[in-house]
């Protein structure tokens, strides 16, 4: 079993579904996929409209009760920023994934699915990066992006019903930040090692809703409130709510140890990065202006993350001047960079065994 710890900052052929102003969903079968050969729908208002509620002023998807946070387009744009952060960090994909899905075997499409893909930005840039490939999106909403590449689909589906229908199809298996909207993940873990082909790779990136002190502790609601940032209680909060819906907020704690000891999974690496939440680090070195650059960053997406968030915590009945308040202090703490605080992301990618 491998580590690698960073600190501050293969199966039979499938043809490509439609995607240009189409996409591929499991709408039509009660919200279950018949891959590979779904069915086709167009972008219409109407669609849209079945794929969504409004609660509290944003676009909440209209499938899950576990998964809360916004699917509208103001939350797409947080998360195509994150993309570029995480990217810039931990790198465009993990070491693996470009030899994997190399065009290398006649005959043979490789594939790639992204449970949970939100925006798309990932799994839009495997298909263009990887044109031979064929990429599959699933998420409770579809796809917006009207120029889809011709190798990608979008399929709508509940992942905490199960993969069955993808079992052995895909080169690569990724999921990013879902942890909120999943009932069991080590059981989620177990179904994508299923979807993969014999040496597949599994991709996952979580964090576990906390923010940590400088000693990289986490602060814990058990902390004497006096001394507890503001952005720290409002994430303890986020993190209580998500367990009340069913989520495990908790998951990114358990990766490493899930994935590591899980039977048919080999050659384990596990990755954690400690993403400042401002720029409050002194000095002009250049490791330390990277470190504020990208501490800017997760700070504009916190900011943007406590507007996401007040639709789940304000529906799972905290008082709305409670929020009002935690969002107004939160929001001037992290824009002063007035605490001195980190939030940890972790990543483990594995191997599915050959036999």
């Amino acid at each position: 079993m491998d580590s690698d710890t960073s600190s501050d900052a293969s199966g039979p052929s499938m043809n490509y579904a439609p995607s240009v102003v189409t996409s591929a969903t499991s709408h039509d079968w009660e919200m279950r996929s018949a891959s590979p050969a779904p069915s086709v729908y167009s972008m219409t208002s109407s669609l849209r409209a079945a794929s969504y509620r409004h609660e509290f002023g944003r676009g909440i998807n209209n499938y899950s009760e576990v998964y809360r946070l916004p699917a509208d387009d103001e939350e797409f744009e947080r998360l195509d920023h994150q993309h570029m952060m995480f990217m810039e960090v931990m790198g465009k994909y993990a070491p693996p994934l470009p030899e994997i899905l190399a065009d290398d075997t006649p005959g043979i499409t490789k594939t790639c699915v992204d449970l949970g893909c939100g925006s798309g930005s990932w799994i839009l840039d495997v298909a263009r990066d990887f044109p031979h490939c064929s990429a599959v999106a699933v998420d409770l909403v579809p796809m917006q992006d009207t120029n889809m590449p011709p190798n990608c689909r979008s399929e709508v589906d509940d992942i905490n019903l199960g993969l069955q229908h993808f079992y052995g199809e895909f080169n690569v298996a990724h999921a990013r930040l879902v942890s909120s909207g999943i009932r069991d993940y080590k059981g989620l873990i177990d179904e994508m090692v299923q979807t993969l082909r014999p040496r597949g790779l599994i991709h996952l990136i979580e964090f576990d809703f906390r923010v940590y002190d400088m000693d990289k502790e986490p602060i814990m609601p058990s902390r004497l409130e006096e001394e507890t940032p503001w952005v720290a209680r409002w994430m303890n909060l986020v993190n209580i709510a998500v367990e009340q819906r069913g989520g495990e907020p908790d998951a990114a704690n358990h990766l490493h140890h899930w994935c590591s000891q899980h039977p048919a999974l080999e050659e384990t690496v596990y990755r954690e990065f400690w993403f400042q939440t401002g720029p409050w680090k002194q000095g002009d070195d250049p490791t330390t202006a990277r470190d504020n650059r990208i501490g800017a960053m997760m700070r504009d997406d916190i900011l943007a993350f406590l507007k996401s968030g007040r639709p789940l915590l304000l529906s799972n009945g905290l008082d709305i001047s409670l929020v009002d308040e935690l969002e107004e202090h939160a929001e001037r703490e992290l824009l002063d960079a007035s605490t001195k605080t980190y939030v940890r992301v972790q990543n483990v990618y594995a191997r599915r065994k050959a036999y």
